[in-house]
Formats: structure tokens, C-alpha cells, sequence
């Protein structure tokens, strides 16, 4: 995280609460994942350093959908860099990604939030197979959509079956008349 100073109160909780969520091991298979698709080595330095000025992000999104992000800076100052950021988020909920899966500028320039950075990351890789991408694969596969059509005969057939909660498993048992606890007597 970066260093404003001491954190007090809900605020160190929160921080606390995110570098919990933290998993190095989802981070080396983004990282490996980035490098793979872009065929660039990361910087020497952390994950997060490598990733805070966002053109390897943007370098990724590119070869995930060619033109996505026509001019990547790579010289200025944070402004401009934050650009870059900006510019990949905007190519990723264009490649198909929710806005639950995407994270905040300020959660990579600042470095509040990394473990959202990288399940964006791994969200992008499953929407790279679902795209059919041709190249190395993150994360499980997405499933894909399984709906059946019937028809209204298959249907109103379907409405004469016995269900298993109702008459089906006790056998047209009921609790009617049964008595539970003591009875009242006047």
C-alpha cells in the first residue's frame, strides 16, 4: 500500500480487511499470464509497481482485441499514466467485462486495492477463452449459456408428474389429526 501515514479507525480496518484478501499465488498467475500474452518480462520491482502506470494493461488488452486502446502513454506524469488505466478499464467492459470485475484508478495507482487489480486480471483471462483467443490460458473456463426450448406439450406433460416434496416421497401421508404436545383438558 502506498504510505500516507498511519491508519486509524475504519480506515486501517479496511486496509487490514484488503491485504487479507491478498493471494500471491493469483498475482504470480496473472503476472506469468500478462507476460505470456504481451511476451514482456515485468520490470524488475513488485507486481503492483510493474502494473501502476497501466501500459502492460494496455499492451494485454491489445492482443486480447487488437485497436482496443489506440495511444498508450508512456511518459508523463501520473496523470497521464492514469490514462492508461482509464483506457484499459474502458477496453475491457467493451471486451465484455462487468463492472463487478473491473477495478478503480486509484485502486492500482494508489495501491488501496490490489487483489481487485488481479481478479480483474483473471476475469479478463476467462473472457479471453470464451472469446476462443488463441493463446495462453488464465482461470477456469467460463461456462457457456444452456438453454432448452420445450415445447407446450413437453409442458403440460411436466404438470402431471408427482412431485418428490409433496405426495411423491411420504406417500400421500399427512400430518392431519395428529396431535403434538399435551392436550387441553377443561
Amino acid at each position: 500500500m502506498a504510505n500516507y501515514g498511519p491508519a486509524y479507525g475504519t480506515l486501517a480496518e479496511n486496509q487490514a480487511k484488503i491485504a487479507g484478501k491478498r493471494s500471491v499465488d493469483l498475482d504470480r498467475e496473472a503476472q506469468q499470464w500478462i507476460e505470456e500474452v504481451t511476451g514482456e518480462k515485468f520490470p524488475s520491482g513488485s507486481y503492483e509497481d510493474a502494473l501502476k502506470d497501466g501500459i502492460l494493461l494496455c499492451k494485454l488488452i491489445n492482443k486480447l482485441q487488437p485497436g482496443s486502446v489506440g495511444k498508450i502513454c508512456t511518459s508523463g506524469g501520473g496523470f497521464k499514466l492514469r490514462e492508461n488505466v482509464s483506457a484499459f478499464q474502458t477496453a475491457a467492459r467493451a471486451y465484455g467485462l462487468p463492472d463487478s470485475e473491473l477495478f478503480q484508478t486509484v485502486d492500482l495507482f494508489e495501491k488501496r486495492n490490489i487483489p481487485q487489480v488481479t481478479q480483474c486480471i483473471h476475469a479478463l483471462g476467462r473472457h479471453a477463452q470464451k472469446k476462443k483467443f488463441n493463446g495462453p490460458v488464465l482461470g477456469p473456463k467460463m461456462s457457456d449459456s444452456n438453454q432448452r426450448d420445450f415445447t407446450d406439450e413437453q409442458l403440460r406433460a411436466g404438470q402431471g408428474m408427482v412431485g418428490l416434496l409433496n405426495d411423491g416421497m411420504n406417500k400421500g401421508a399427512s400430518q392431519a389429526g395428529q396431535n403434538f404436545g399435551l392436550s387441553r383438558h377443561i
